[in-house]
C-alpha cells in the first residue's frame, strides 16, 4: 500500500462526527442520483428508438427491392419472381429473411363509412413474427401457394372507426386500370392488429399477394417487390449496398432509412435529448465533488501543514484528496446503478409506468439495459470528475505549513 493511499484511507476510516460527513454524503447523493439519471435517459431513449425502429420495419422491412418507379405512388410495376437472389439471400451473411410483397390502393366501404387503405399482399413465406405480440384480437391469416386466401387482417383504429370485428365480412373497391368501374373483392377479417403508429395503423391491411395479382392482372410469378430482413440494424447501410450489388442494374433497393427518413431523423434527434442530460449531470456532479473536495482540504488543513513540515511534498498531498474524492465518486456510483437498475428492472417486469400510446406511440415506458452503456456512463463518470477535482487540489500547494500549524 503505498502512502498516499494509506493516509487517505486513514482520514475516510477516522470520519467520525467532523463538519465535512453531510457534505461528504451530499456528495454521494449528487453523484447516485446523477448517474442513475444518466443510466435510465439512455435506457429509455435507446429503447424508444428501437421500439418505434422495430414498428416500422415490420410495415416495410429493412430494404425493398422493387423496379424503378418515376413517381411516388403505393403500387409498382410488377417484378419477375424468378430472381437469381430468391429465395437465397438469406445465405448472404447479415441477410436474416427474404420474402415478397405486393401492395394496392383500395377503399373500404360500410353501410355508413368509406376509408382508403392500402392493401399490402404477402406470400407463403411472410415473416409472422412481428404480429405475435400486435395482434388485439382473432388471429393471423395462413397464405399457400395453391390456394387463395379471403381472409384478411386490419388495425384496430380501421375497426373501431368502420365498426368492424373479427369475423366480420369486409368489402374493399380497387381501381384497375382501363377499366370504368371500380372492382370490389370481399374480404374476412381473421385478426384485428394495434401497433401504435398510427400512420401506419390508418393506412395497412394485411392479405393474400394472389388478390393483388388478379386485380392487376398479373401472372402467377410477378410480385409488387421484395423485402429484405437483415441481422443488425446497425449494418444496414453496408447490407443495402450488398443488396444492391447483388440484384443488378435492372432492380433498385432502398433501405428502411431512405423509405422513411423523417421518421428515423426524428429518431436520431432523440440522442440530443441524452447528451444534454448527461452533461447537465456530469456538470452537477463534477461541481458538488469540487465542492466537497475544497471542504475537505479546509478540514484538513493542520494535517496538510503537519506533512509539508515533515517533507511530504505537494503532489503527494493532492493525490491524498485525489483518493479521497475517487472514493466518494466511487461510493455514489454503486448507489446509482443500484437506483438504476431497479428501477429498469421494476419497470421490464411490471410496466408499471404507462404511456399514452396516441401521443408517444408506445403503451408503456420503454427500457433497453446493454451492458455497454453501463461501462461507457460509470467509466465516463469516474473519469471526468476524477478529472475535474485536480485542478482544486491545486489550492493545496498554496498552504504554508508554518500558518496552517500555527493556527489549528
Amino acid at each position: 500500500m503505498n502512502f498516499e493511499f494509506f493516509i487517505a484511507n486513514r482520514i475516510f476510516s477516522a470520519g467520525g462526527n467532523s463538519f465535512s460527513k453531510p457534505i461528504v454524503r451530499l456528495g454521494v447523493i449528487s453523484v447516485a442520483l446523477g448517474l442513475a439519471a444518466m443510466i435510465v435517459s439512455v435506457a429509455i431513449v435507446t429503447g424508444f428508438q428501437n421500439q418505434i425502429r422495430d414498428k416500422v420495419i415490420g410495415f416495410g422491412a429493412d430494404i425493398q427491392i422493387s423496379s424503378y418507379e418515376v413517381n411516388s405512388s403505393y403500387e409498382t410495376s410488377p417484378v419477375d419472381m424468378k430472381q437469381p437472389f430468391y429465395p437465397g439471400l438469406d445465405s448472404v451473411e447479415g441477410i436474416k429473411h427474404i420474402q415478397i410483397f405486393a401492395q394496392k390502393a383500395g377503399i373500404i366501404k360500410t353501410k355508413n363509412q368509406i376509408e382508403g387503405v392500402v392493401l399490402k399482399g404477402v406470400g407463403s413465406d411472410f415473416d409472422r413474427s412481428f404480429f405475435k405480440d400486435k395482434l388485439v384480437a382473432g388471429h393471423l391469416f395462413q397464405v399457400s401457394d395453391s390456394a387463395v386466401s379471403n381472409d384478411v387482417i386490419v388495425s384496430k383504429y380501421i375497426a373501431s372507426k368502420l365498426g368492424l370485428k373479427v369475423g366480420d365480412p369486409l368489402r374493399m373497391y380497387f381501381i384497375i386500370k382501363d377499366e370504368l368501374q371500380p372492382r370490389g373483392r370481399k374480404f374476412n377479417i381473421s385478426g384485428i392488429y394495434e401497433t401504435g403508429l398510427n400512420e401506419f395503423d390508418k393506412m395497412f391491411v394485411f392479405g393474400d399477394i394472389h388478390h393483388i395479382r388478379k386485380l392487376n392482372k398479373w401472372n402467377d410469378n410477378e410480385v409488387g417487390g421484395f423485402e429484405v430482413f437483415v441481422d443488425n440494424f446497425k449494418d444496414i447501410d453496408r447490407m443495402g449496398d450488398v443488396v444492391n450489388k447483388v440484384i443488378g442494374y435492372k432492380l433498385k433497393s432502398k433501405t428502411i432509412v431512405q423509405l422513411y427518413p423523417q421518421i428515423f431523423e426524428w429518431l436520431k434527434l432523440q440522442d440530443i435529448n441524452v447528451v444534454i442530460i448527461i452533461a447537465l449531470m456530469v456538470l452537477v456532479a463534477g461541481i458538488t465533488m469540487i465542492s466537497t473536495l475544497l471542504i475537505l482540504i479546509l478540514e484538513r488543513t493542520n494535517m496538510i501543514g503537519t506533512l509539508k513540515a515533515l517533507g511530504t511534498n505537494n503532489g503527494s498531498i493532492r493525490k491524498i484528496f485525489v483518493y479521497n474524492a475517487v472514493y466518494i465518486i466511487g461510493k455514489g456510483l454503486i448507489w446509482g446503478n443500484v437506483i438504476a437498475l431497479s428501477f429498469c428492472f421494476l419497470q421490464i417486469t411490471t410496466g408499471v409506468f404507462k404511456l399514452n400510446q396516441e401521443s408517444y406511440y408506445l403503451s408503456e415506458v420503454p427500457v433497453n439495459l446493454q451492458l455497454s452503456h453501463l461501462l461507457i456512463i460509470n467509466l465516463g463518470t469516474l473519469i471526468v470528475t476524477s478529472l475535474m477535482l485536480i485542478l482544486p487540489t491545486y489550492i493545496i500547494t498554496k498552504i504554508s505549513p508554518v500558518k496552517a500549524i500555527r493556527f489549528s
